[in-house]
């Protein structure tokens, strides 16, 4: 339930007479000379004069002495760190060219070995047609003196039966004697 009298508005009305100062302020002053100004000059100067006398000057060089060393260290640092990044850029780029000039090495080798296989490959077909030329050449050659030879052999024999034939039917036993004879003459 709600208090009846807070409820209630309060008004209050001050007025001045406008007329009484003739639009003017009054200034407080102390001992008649000391007007605000200068009051809050004098507070700043004991203000500034309790820091000097507690040394908050030495305070506040120490820190941002501090401050800039901390900060010297960090740049330090970063040069460092850029310093060695460089060096491993570097680094890296030498081995890439060093990686491309062995990729360039090893594609020339390979193309080298490759033509040398190639080469001795065609070398070896022409000895092995030329090898398997002279097998065949050669086995035409044996091929021929058998057959030469079994014509010799059956020239040979036909000779032999026909001479057989000739003097069987030529030659009798007088024949015969007459040829042992002059045989036995002849030695």
């Amino acid at each position: 339930m709600a208090n009846p009298a807070a409820e209630q508005e309060l008004h209050a009305t001050v007025e001045h007479d406008a007329g009484a100062h003739d639009g003017a302020h009054a200034t407080p002053v102390a001992f008649g000379f000391i007007g605000p100004a200068a009051w809050v000059g004098l507070a700043m100067l004991v203000f500034i004069a309790i820091l000097l006398w507690k040394g908050v000057p030495k305070l506040i060089t120490r820190g941002l002495d501090a401050k800039i060393a901390a900060i010297r260290e960090q740049l330090d640092e970063a040069k460092a760190l850029r310093a060695e990044a460089e060096a491993l850029r570097a680094e890296y780029a030498a081995k890439v060219s060093n990686a491309e000039k062995d990729a360039a090495a090893m594609i020339e080798h390979a193309q080298d070995e490759a033509a040398a296989i190639v080469e001795k490959a065609q070398a070896d077909t022409e000895a092995l047609i030329a090898r398997r030329k002279r097998m065949a050449e050669d086995k035409i050659a044996a091929a021929e003196r058998g057959a030469v030879e079994e014509l010799r052999v059956q020239a040979a024999t036909a000779a032999t039966e026909a001479a057989r034939a000739l003097i069987a039917a030529k030659h009798g036993e007088d024949a015969d004697r007459k040829f042992v004879d002059q045989t036995i003459s002849a030695i």
